[in-house]
């Protein structure tokens, strides 16, 4: 419909898309649909899992049962030879079909997230179901954590590309089928939700934390209608027997920390070793691997023929639970299962690494159980208390993240009553660890590939801000009573796109647009006469003052709109301002200067603290010996440098062209012995140190202002004193050297250069 098909909107010659502000009808889809597409998610997650732990069974069988029995007159060197034909079906998979499928998983989504929004080929979960599955149940030595995560991750990245998603929704889904899957494998659907929240996104402070919980319960369901309920370690109910016993789990946290970042470093060491072997073809590593971890499986501990060392060790680590191993074993298991991980992993195996640190956490921890019972009888409980903390710290140490490993090996084991010496030593070592090791053995894949992860993600700054302080407090309202012409003379007058309606001293009724108005007079015989008649006064959306910004960010976006009102509270509708997406980007703007200068005051903070060191802050006065001076003309010492310069509330970019003023705040970082005299020296309290010979000559930066004489004229008609030269002119973000026909402007920037006693006068030159 054009303007000319009414006479009161030939003066309302606006674009389309600017006449139909409205933030009324329709309630949030955005929330139901975003659950009902993570509880989709969750199915697929949980049955994803199920298939996947019959599929390592069925060829786990398969492996041990029926090719071992056809190769039993090789004694026992079908452990050689199953596990290589295993590697021979890995190794081709995955480097012709998806070599996202190496390794452990994690990372992998990791980097999808970091990097492509979230997005994962759709084959790289069924590549990884069946490399993985191939891998474990022919007796690679990884566990099936990191490939139900990534199949997981996989699939609810597929949907979410399918349905056109968002990247901040397709991360979540992405963390949707993580959570799924680690609930469904483990049956601990608190851990899964945790785990994708601390180890993939970092945060903790998701809008969308409820999409990931109810993927993670559903996934759980699922598996429990297939599977029926069990815990996936049965363990006897152990207790703490003494507060002195809490030292001794604080000394296995310690160790739990140091062998979690040496198996980290073992395992890329493997990684690249193998990489570096160019003699054997990619694809054939993995048999090379199967090779070598079946010669270490013939030597080791077995149970029931195959090597505990083979597989996820799951009847292992229950033993050692149960304090049935003795010293020894569990000793040569702890460095022998590290070992075998890192074999099949670095050949090129597809498995995680979550069950071989619990293996690893296990053992040692029932290691020094019965080390801590022949030293201390009377306080230490059964080693198999021990094994359980173990498990783990040693996990927590690998992959900082203590909260995961606490929930998961609670709801795992379902014992409580250990929660004390668990949460203590899990801490511990995930302090100790990240010491050590500033990456987890997530994240230093991605550090090596040039992948930097924040370990803490940053909060949302538009927290930071309310909607009341970003909001606009002049707004034009309208009258429900307000003819039609009437309200088409305000839009012609006012050049808006839409008003607040009112009534009952200034209580939101409604909202009208310019579109409301074109269609009531674009009808043949109008019926309607008042704003009252054409305005949206259902289901409006509002924001309150105390509202975080993104809440009315989200609103915004639920309907695409330009504008929100803004009311006193949810039960008092009286209009107090407007939200506007102006004010939006000014409040983030206002944010992110805000959260700059937090970041600037933590690290001055943080210098404060180095050893023999001190940091100068101070406002330069007028006397100061190094204003007008360049940067690099300053004599401060090999043992000072200069931080920084605020001037006028604004940080500078310290340069050596950098001109210091007097009222500049400048911060000096400087040795201790030097501080304290280089501080009086800028303050003017004490001469400079090794003066040149020019140290008179100062440099000036003047600006001109709008009423100068010299504005218009050419530098050649400038008259400066004799002493005195003009050295450049800034001109916004311009740098101009000056020429006798340069023509100087108001708000240029003029720097000039000459004895202190002239320059005074060459700036009243400038100025007046």
């Amino acid at each position: 419909m054009s303007s000319s098909a009414h006479p009161l909107l030939s003066r309302l010659a606006l674009p389309p898309a600017l006449r139909n502000w409205r933030p009324g009808a329709g309630s949030n889809p955005e929330s139901v649909s975003m659950l009902l597409i993570a509880v989709v998610v969750g199915i697929g997650a949980g049955l994803g899992a199920v298939v996947f732990r019959q599929l390592i069974n069925g060829i786990h069988e398969f492996s041990y049962g029926d090719v071992a029995g056809w190769l039993s007159g090789m004694g026992g060197w079908h452990l050689l030879v199953i596990p290589a034909l295993g590697g021979a079906i890995v190794g081709p998979l995955v480097h012709y079909y998806a070599r996202e499928a190496k390794g452990h998983g994690v990372p992998e989504v990791m980097q999808a997230l970091e990097l492509r929004g979230g997005r994962i080929r759709p084959r790289v979960a069924i590549v990884k179901a069946l490399a993985s599955s191939v891998c474990i149940g022919t007796g690679g030595s990884v566990g099936r954590e990191g490939p139900i995560a990534q199949i997981g991750s996989a699939l609810g990245s597929w949907l979410g590309q399918l349905l056109k998603l968002s990247d901040d929704r397709l991360r979540t889904l992405v963390a949707c089928g993580a959570a799924g899957g680690v609930a469904a494998t483990f049956n601990a659907p608190i851990a899964g939700a945790v785990f994708a929240l601390e180890v993939l996104l970092r945060r903790f402070g998701s809008v969308y934390f409820g999409a990931v919980v109810i993927s993670a319960v559903t996934a759980d369901v699922v598996a429990h209608y297939f599977e029926g309920d069990s815990r996936t370690f049965a363990v006897p109910q152990y207790v703490l027997n003494s507060p002195w016993e809490l030292g001794l789990y604080l000394v296995l946290g310690l160790l739990a920390a140091v062998l979690s970042v040496g198996f980290t470093r073992l395992l890329y060491f493997s990684e690249d070793l193998w990489d570096k072997i160019r003699v054997i073809p990619e694809p054939a590593k993995p048999i090379a691997g199967g090779v070598l971890l079946g010669v270490l499986g013939i030597y080791t501990f077995q149970l029931e023929g195959i090597p505990r060392i083979f597989g996820v060790g799951y009847e292992t680590i229950t033993s050692a639970l149960f304090s049935e191993l003795t010293l020894q074993m569990t000793l040569a298991l702890l460095f022998l299962k590290m070992l075998a991980t890192a074999l099949t992993l670095g050949a090129g195996g597809s498995g995680g690494v979550f069950a071989p640190s619990l293996f690893m956490g296990a053992m040692l921890g029932a290691c020094f159980g019965q080390a801590a019972g022949l030293l201390f009888p009377e306080i230490a409980a059964p080693s198999g208390a021990y094994a359980l903390v173990g498990m783990a710290a040693f996990f927590s140490g690998a992959a900082h993240a203590p909260i995961t490993s606490i929930l998961i090996l609670f709801e795992m084991t379902g014992n409580y009553e250990i929660i004390l010496p668990l949460m203590l030593a899990t801490v511990v070592s995930t302090l100790i660890s990240r010491k050590i090791s500033r990456e987890s053995i997530y994240t230093l894949k991605l550090s090596r590939r040039g992948v930097v992860v924040q370990q803490q993600q940053e909060v949302d700054l538009m927290q930071r801000v309310s909607v009341g302080e970003a909001m606009h407090h002049d707004v034009e309202t309208v009258s429900t009573t307000l003819t039609l012409e009437e309200l088409s003379d305000r839009f012609a007058h006012t050049h808006r796109t839409g008003f607040l309606v009112v009534e009952n001293g200034n209580q939101l009724v409604g909202v009208v647009s310019i579109g409301d108005l074109e269609r009531a007079l674009g009808k043949p015989e109008p019926q309607v006469h008042t704003v009252q008649d054409i305005a949206t006064t259902e289901n409006l959306l509002v924001a309150t003052p105390e509202e975080p910004m993104w809440v009315a960010l989200r609103q915004l976006g639920i309907r695409d709109i330009g504008r929100l009102p803004v009311v006193r509270s949810e039960s008092d509708w009286t209009v107090v301002g407007v939200l506007r997406r102006i004010d939006i980007i000014r409040a983030y703007n206002h944010a992110i200067n805000e959260h700059a200068l937090e970041q600037h005051r933590d690290e001055m903070l943080q210098l404060r603290h180095l050893d023999q060191t001190g940091l100068i802050q101070l406002q330069l006065p007028a006397n100061s010996p190094v204003v007008g001076r360049r940067v690099r003309e300053l004599s401060l010492g090999e043992d000072c440098l200069l931080v920084s310069v605020r001037r006028k509330g604004r940080l500078r970019l310290v340069r050596g062209e950098t001109v210091l003023q007097a009222g500049d705040q400048v911060t000096v970082f400087a040795e201790k012995p030097r501080a304290e005299n280089l501080r009086k020296q800028l303050l003017g309290e004490a001469p400079m140190e090794e003066q040149t010979q020019n140290g008179h000559v100062r440099h000036r930066e003047v600006s001109i202002p709008a009423q100068a004489e010299i504005v218009g004229r050419p530098v050649r008609e400038l008259q400066l004193p004799q002493d005195c030269v003009l050295v450049r002119v800034l001109r916004g973000s311009e740098i101009i050297l000056p020429r006798g026909d340069t023509v100087l402007q108001a708000q240029d920037r003029v720097e000039i250069f000459g004895v202190d006693e002239r320059l005074s006068e060459a700036e009243q030159c400038l100025i007046k």
